[in-house]
């Protein structure tokens, strides 16, 4: 069976959704478990004062928070922009 131009089209798409969701994710990943393992292997980092009320760890933990939020933006912004797009596109 021969491919159409527009279903090798649909693969490419598919083949970067699937590239675009495995950095985001590993990136995700890496920052909740760096950040769990700084937790459980380098307690005086993590308990160190940066200012009174703020701690290494505390600002960390906030910074995983924003990351994750950040990946998930960049995620949709990159579906709105490209992915939806070309399946509009697609199905005309």
């Amino acid at each position: 069976m021969q491919q159409t131009p527009q279903s090798r089209e649909l693969e490419v798409l598919a083949a970067a959704r699937w590239r675009v969701a495995a950095v985001l994710t590993t990136a995700t990943l890496v920052s909740y478990f760096g950040f769990i393992l700084l937790v459980a292997y380098n307690k005086p980092l993590m308990g160190q004062q940066l200012v009174p009320g703020l701690s290494v760890g505390i600002l960390l933990g906030a910074l995983v928070i924003i990351a994750a939020w950040a990946f998930t933006g960049a995620y949709v912004w990159w579906a709105n922009g490209r992915y939806d797009k070309t399946i509009r596109q697609l199905r005309r």
